[in-house]
């Protein structure tokens, strides 16, 4: 959807099997090696998890520019989880201003889709219900988080490839 103010898109071929892909999405603390956070329980459908974040371990410049965030609350809401399908979530964009209440705006949604590819998975990154964000902050938030997508979704890539996982390579 191009040109499009509420939705972000992104995809990408990730060279791993569906099942490998799953688990990176889907299990908390895999999701949180590449991604950049921690979280104080598993992903659930319903469940709220508070996480903080930090660094992530699968690339050594996207950790430095993470480092100013470090052990900020990270919060989300699981939507969905459809094995081997889809997993979703919502949070609040963008929500890196110390002592900001966030909680008032409306969250937006993030889904993860995966179809099977000949040459691996295909990774199907949305964020969308950017409209609804306040007005003062939906430009800055969709601009940060356009290119905040595009980064994970290259940390990802190199998550499967063995980057960050015990020493292999990467």
């Amino acid at each position: 959807m191009a040109g499009s103010t509420d939705r972000i898109e992104k995809k990408i071929l990730l060279r791993a099997p569906l099942d490998r892909v799953w688990r990176a999405i889907s299990d908390a603390k895999e999701f949180g090696t590449w991604f950049g956070v921690t979280f104080d329980g598993p992903f659930v459908a319903g469940a709220r998890l508070t996480g903080r974040i930090v660094p992530t371990k699968v690339d050594a410049e996207v950790a430095k520019a993470q480092e100013a965030h470090t052990g900020m609350p990270f919060e989300v809401s699981i939507d969905r989880v459809e094995p081997m399908r889809l997993f979703s979530f919502r949070w609040h964009p963008f929500a890196v201003e110390p002592g900001v209440d966030y909680s008032k705006e409306a969250a937006t949604l993030v889904t993860f889709a995966l179809e099977e590819a000949p040459a691996g998975t295909m990774l199907t990154i949305t964020e969308s219900g950017f409209d609804r964000i306040p007005l003062e902050r939906r430009a800055k938030a969709f601009s940060a988080n356009e290119k905040g997508w595009a980064a994970q979704a290259r940390l990802i890539e190199k998550y499967l490839a063995g980057a960050g996982q015990g020493g292999r390579a990467g």
